[in-house]
C-alpha cells in the first residue's frame, strides 16, 4: 500500500510568495515552473546581488516580501554570513501593541478557517461570543 503521507495534496495550501535563487538557468526555470503549477508565486533569480535587492522590504512595509526562499548553496559569490545577517537583523524593531497583535491573529485565523467563526474561536481558545465581540471591536466583520 502507498505511503499515506505521500498522498497529501498541497493544492489546498494558500499560494506562497517564493524567492528562487539558482545559477543554472535550466534548473531555475524547471523549479519555477513546478512551483507555479502548484499555485505559488515565484521570483526566479540567478545571482545573490539580485536576490539581496529582492529581499529588501518595500519602504514603510513591515512585512517580508517573501514567505520562503529556495537557495542553491553552491551559488558563486554567496556570502552565507551576510545572508544570515540580512535574514536576521541584529536589532529587532519595537514590539507591536497587544491590540495590534490580537487583531492580526484573529484576522489570520479567520482567513485560515475561511471565515468560519466557530472554528476560529476553537483554534484561538476563546468562546464564540468573545470572538464575535472582538471581530466587532476590530472591525473584522
Amino acid at each position: 500500500m502507498a505511503n499515506p503521507a505521500a498522498a497529501i495534496s498541497f493544492s489546498a495550501m494558500r499560494p506562497l510568495h517564493l524567492l528562487l535563487i539558482e545559477a543554472d538557468a535550466e534548473r531555475r526555470e524547471a523549479a519555477a515552473a513546478a512551483l507555479r503549477s502548484a499555485g505559488h508565486v515565484v521570483l526566479p533569480v540567478a545571482d545573490a546581488a539580485v536576490a539581496a535587492d529582492a529581499l529588501r522590504p518595500d519602504p514603510g512595509s513591515a512585512a517580508a516580501p517573501f514567505d520562503a526562499m529556495l537557495l542553491d548553496l553552491s551559488l558563486p559569490g554567496l556570502d552565507l554570513g551576510a545572508l544570515r545577517a540580512a535574514l536576521r537583523p541584529a536589532a529587532p524593531g519595537p514590539p507591536d501593541a497587544l491590540e495590534a497583535v490580537e487583531r492580526r491573529q484573529i484576522a489570520l485565523t479567520l482567513a485560515y478557517t475561511g471565515g468560519n467563526r466557530r472554528d476560529a474561536a476553537r483554534l484561538l481558545g476563546v468562546a464564540r461570543s468573545t470572538l464575535l465581540n472582538k471581530i466587532r471591536r476590530y472591525d473584522l466583520g
